[in-house]
C-alpha cells in the first residue's frame, strides 16, 4: 500500500515566502512590487509585512521637510551621494501630491534623482498623498518598513512641503531635518509652532542666496527664546545643495545626532510613541471597518448626512444615532464573556510541528518569540479569530519540559481572554479551582495570565 504525499504548502504562502526572501536580499523588482501592495491596500501586504517585520529596526528612518522650493529634493540627491560615499545603503520614499487625473503620484522628485537609478546600493520611490494630511502617504511608514526589512541603512523620507502642517514626519522619523531658504518668508515661518518643534536639524539652504546671514541670526535667536528642548537647541547647518556643499556637515550632524538619540534612550522613545500611534491607527481603522455595517452602511450615513445638511439634525446627533445603531445590533454580552485567545500544545520540536500544521492543515507562523521567564520558545498559528501556539522547552527544568516528560507532547492548556482578570481569578477561587500561579505572569506579547 502506498502512503499519500504530504499536502503541499499553499502557492500562495509559498509565493508570500519567496517575495519575502526576495526583499530580503534586496531584489528591486520584490520591493516594488511589496510597496505598490501596501499603498494600494492589497490583501496580502498585511501577511507580507507580518513576514518581513522581524528583519526590520535597523534602519534610521530620516525626515526631510519645508516649504515648496526649499530645495528638499536636491538636498536628498545630494545626501544619497554623500551616504553612498560612507558605505552605506539609502531608500529614499518621495510622498508627492496626488494626481487629480490618475490618482498616482507625480514624480519629479524620482525625474531629479535619475543619478542613482543605476546604483543597486539605493532605492527611490514616489509616493502619492491620496488625500492624507500632514505631507505624508498613508502607507509611508509600511513603505518603510519594506525598506528596512530589505536592508538600507538610511531610509531618507521627503515630505510634500505643505507648510505649516508638515508636522507628520516627525511621528514617523528617527530625526527631522527642516530647511528653510533665504527670501521665502522662512524667517518669519520658523519662529511659529508645530513645525520648528519638530526639527532636529534646520538645514539653511541655498546658503549663497542673500539675507542667509539674516535667516541664521533670526533662527539663531528664536532657538535660544525657545524652551522646547530638553537639551541644547538643534544645530543649524548651512548648505548649497545644488553644488553639494555642506552635505558632509549635514551628514555628520546627523550622525551625531543618531548616536547622542540611542545612548541617552531618546530614540527607543521616539520608536515607541512611533509604534503606540501606528498601532493605533490600525486598531481605529479595523475598528471603524468592522462597524460601518452595523451602523446601518452607506445609506444610512447619507440620510443622516442629508438631516444635518438640511439643519434638521447637527453631527452630533447623527454621530450618537450612528452609534446606537452599532450597539443595538452587537450582543448584550460582547464585553462581558471570555472567550477562546488560543490553546497552547507542547511540542519537542516546533521546526517540526509547524511543518505538520503547515503541510496538513495549510496554517502558517505568523510570529515566533522565547519568553525567557517561562523557559519557552513560541510559534504562533493564526486560526480565524484565534491562533494556535506550538510550545517548545528551552531548558530541561521548564515547566513545559516536565509536561512533555511526563505526558507527551499535545494540549498544554486553553488560554480564555477575559475583560478583567482580577476577577475572573477571585470567580475561579469562588468555585474551588486551584491557581498554579497566584499572581499574573507575563506570557507571549507581554499579556498578562
Amino acid at each position: 500500500m502506498t502512503m499519500p504525499e504530504p499536502f503541499p504548502k499553499t502557492s500562495a504562502a509559498e509565493n508570500l515566502d519567496r517575495w519575502a526572501e526576495r526583499i530580503q536580499r534586496g531584489e528591486a523588482r520584490a520591493i516594488a512590487r511589496a510597496i505598490t501592495a501596501v499603498e494600494n491596500g492589497a490583501p496580502e501586504a498585511s501577511r507580507l509585512l507580518q513576514r518581513v517585520f522581524p528583519q526590520t529596526g535597523r534602519a534610521f528612518l530620516v525626515g526631510v521637510t519645508g516649504s515648496p522650493g526649499a530645495g528638499k529634493s536636491t538636498l536628498v540627491d545630494g545626501l544619497i551621494a554623500e551616504l553612498r560615499k560612507r558605505g552605506h545603503s539609502v531608500g529614499v520614499l518621495a510622498v508627492d501630491p496626488t494626481s487629480p487625473f490618475t490618482g498616482g503620484a507625480i514624480l519629479g522628485d524620482r525625474i531629479r534623482m535619475q543619478s542613482h537609478a543605476e546604483d543597486d546600493g539605493v532605492f527611490i520611490r514616489s509616493l502619492a498623498t491620496r488625500g492624507a494630511l500632514g505631507g505624508l502617504a498613508a502607507a509611508t511608514l509600511d513603505a518603510a518598513m519594506i525598506l528596512d526589512a530589505a536592508g538600507k541603512d538610511y531610509i531618507l523620507i521627503e515630505t510634500v512641503g505643505v507648510g505649516q502642517e508638515e508636522v507628520a514626519i516627525a511621528g514617523i522619523a528617527d530625526i527631522t531635518l527642516l530647511l528653510l531658504v533665504p527670501g521665502l518668508g522662512d524667517g518669519i515661518q520658523a519662529l511659529k509652532a508645530g513645525v520648528m518643534e519638530i526639527a532636529d536639524i534646520f538645514v539653511l539652504n541655498k546658503a549663497d542666496l542673500p539675507g542667509a546671514d539674516l535667516l541664521e541670526e533670526q533662527l539663531r535667536e528664536a532657538l535660544e527664546r525657545a524652551a522646547s528642548w530638553p537639551g541644547p537647541p538643534p544645530p543649524v547647518v548651512r548648505t548649497i545643495a545644488t553644488r553639494a556643499e555642506g552635505l558632509d556637515k549635514l551628514t555628520d550632524a546627523m550622525r551625531s545626532f543618531l548616536e547622542s538619540a540611542s545612548l541617552s534612550g531618546r530614540l527607543q522613545q521616539r520608536r515607541r510613541r512611533c509604534w503606540q500611534e501606528h498601532i493605533y491607527d490600525r486598531v481605529r481603522s479595523r475598528l471603524l471597518a468592522s462597524i460601518a455595517p452595523q451602523a446601518g452602511g452607506a445609506d444610512t450615513l447619507e440620510r443622516l448626512a442629508e438631516a444635518v445638511a438640511a439643519r434638521r439634525s447637527d453631527p452630533l446627533e447623527a454621530a450618537e444615532q450612528a452609534l446606537a445603531q452599532v450597539f443595538a445590533r452587537l450582543p448584550q454580552n460582547l464585553f462581558a464573556e471570555a472567550v477562546l485567545d488560543h490553546l497552547g500544545v507542547a511540542v519537542n520540536s516546533l521546526e517540526q510541528a509547524a511543518g505538520f500544521y503547515q503541510q496538513a492543515l495549510g496554517l502558517q507562523v505568523s510570529r515566533s518569540e522565547t519568553i525567557p521567564a517561562e523557559r519557552t520558545r513560541v510559534a504562533m498559528l493564526p486560526v480565524g479569530g484565534s491562533r494556535i501556539e506550538l510550545l517548545e522547552a528551552t531548558d530541561p527544568d521548564s515547566p513545559i519540559a516536565r509536561f512533555l516528560a511526563k505526558r507527551g507532547p499535545g494540549l498544554h492548556h486553553i488560554c480564555l481572554r477575559v475583560p478583567d482578570l482580577t476577577a475572573a481569578m477571585d470567580r475561579l477561587r469562588t468555585h474551588g479551582a486551584r491557581l498554579v500561579n497566584e499572581t499574573p505572569g507575563r506570557g507571549a506579547g507581554g499579556h498578562r495570565y
